[in-house]
C-alpha cells in the first residue's frame, strides 16, 4: 500500500483524550496548531493526580506553589529541590496520561547553567518528571538552551513571576505599558531558545493575545485573560479549598465547606457514639 493510499491518524484531543499513552510536547504543539484550547492544573500528590488524569487534564504542574498549599509557607521563595522532588515522584506515580512539569524551585537555577542543568537532571532523574518550568526572561536563556540542548523540555513562565515578589514590590500585574514590549521580546527569546510552552501570568488581556499571535509555542494563561491557548489554576484555589483568591480564580466547587461539613459529621458520630456502627467492626 502506498503511503499516499494509507489512513491518515486523526488527531486525539489534548484535553479527555485516550491515547493510551503519555501526553508529549509534540501533542502540545499540535493542539496549537489546530487552535485547541486545553486545561493545566496543579497537583502534588498521587490521589490527586489520579483524579485529575481520570478526567483527562492533559498536563499536570507540580508547581513551587507547594510552598504555600502543602508546606504552609508564605510564599513560594522558601521550598527547597528536596520538598518538591517527593512530591512530583507522586504525581507521576498517580498519573498514567499527563504530562508531569515540575517547578524549578527560587535559588536551584538562577545562577548559572551548570546549576539548572544538575537541579532539572534531578527531577527528571529521581522524580520521573517529562518536562520542567522556569521563571524569568531573557537572562535565563542561556539555562533554557543548556536545558533543551540536554534533552530536557523546558516550559517558560513571564509576568507575575512569584519568584521575585521582592522585586515587583508584591503580587502586581505586569507588562503594562511600556514593560509589555520587554514582555513580548522576553518570550519571542524564550521561543528561539528552544521552551515548548509559555506561562503568562497576571498580564493584561489585550498583551496574552498579542503574545499567543506572535508565538508558534503555546501560551498558558493564570490571569491573562481568554486570549492564550491554554489556562492553569492552582487546584485549591479551582476547588474552593483555598479561603482567599486572586481575581483572575474561578471556584468550580466549594471543597472549603464540603471537608469542614464531612469533619463535623465524622467528629459528631464519634462523639456521639455512632460511628464506628456494626458493619464498621469485625467480629
Amino acid at each position: 500500500m502506498s503511503s499516499s493510499a494509507m489512513p491518515s491518524a486523526q488527531p486525539t484531543a489534548l484535553y479527555g483524550g485516550t491515547s493510551g499513552r503519555r501526553v508529549t510536547v509534540r501533542d502540545i504543539a499540535a493542539a496549537k496548531e489546530r487552535h485547541e484550547k486545553w486545561p493545566m492544573l496543579t497537583a502534588y500528590d498521587a490521589l490527586t493526580a489520579r483524579v485529575f488524569d481520570e478526567a483527562g487534564i492533559p498536563v499536570l504542574l507540580v508547581g513551587d506553589s507547594a510552598a504555600m498549599v502543602v508546606y504552609g509557607y508564605d510564599s513560594t521563595i522558601p521550598v527547597t529541590v528536596d520538598e518538591l522532588i517527593p512530591l512530583t515522584a507522586a504525581v507521576v506515580r498517580g498519573s498514567k496520561r499527563a504530562m508531569v512539569v515540575a517547578d524549578l524551585p527560587f535559588g536551584s537555577y538562577q545562577t548559572g547553567v551548570g546549576e539548572a542543568l544538575t537541579t532539572a537532571t534531578r527531577f527528571m532523574k529521581e522524580a520521573g518528571a517529562h518536562a520542567i518550568k522556569l521563571e524569568g526572561g531573557r537572562r535565563v536563556i542561556p539555562q533554557v538552551e543548556s536545558l533543551v540542548s540536554a534533552g530536557i523540555p523546558v516550559m517558560g513562565h513571564l509576568g507575575l513571576t512569584p519568584q521575585s515578589v521582592n522585586v515587583f514590590g508584591g503580587y502586581r500585574v505586569q507588562g503594562r505599558g511600556q514593560d509589555g514590549d520587554e514582555l513580548m521580546a522576553d518570550a519571542k527569546a524564550l521561543e528561539a531558545a528552544g521552551a515548548f510552552a509559555l506561562v503568562l501570568e497576571c498580564v493584561p488581556a489585550d498583551l496574552a493575545s498579542r503574545v499567543t499571535s506572535s508565538l508558534s509555542i503555546p501560551t498558558i494563561g493564570i490571569g491573562g485573560g481568554a486570549g492564550t491557548d491554554a489556562q492553569v489554576l492552582v487546584w485549591q484555589d479551582m476547588a474552593g479549598l483555598t479561603p482567599h483568591t486572586a481575581k483572575f480564580v474561578k471556584k468550580f466547587a466549594d471543597l472549603n465547606t464540603l471537608l469542614g461539613e464531612a469533619a463535623r459529621g465524622y467528629a459528631d458520630e464519634v462523639v456521639g457514639g455512632a460511628f464506628p456502627a456494626p458493619e464498621h467492626s469485625y467480629r
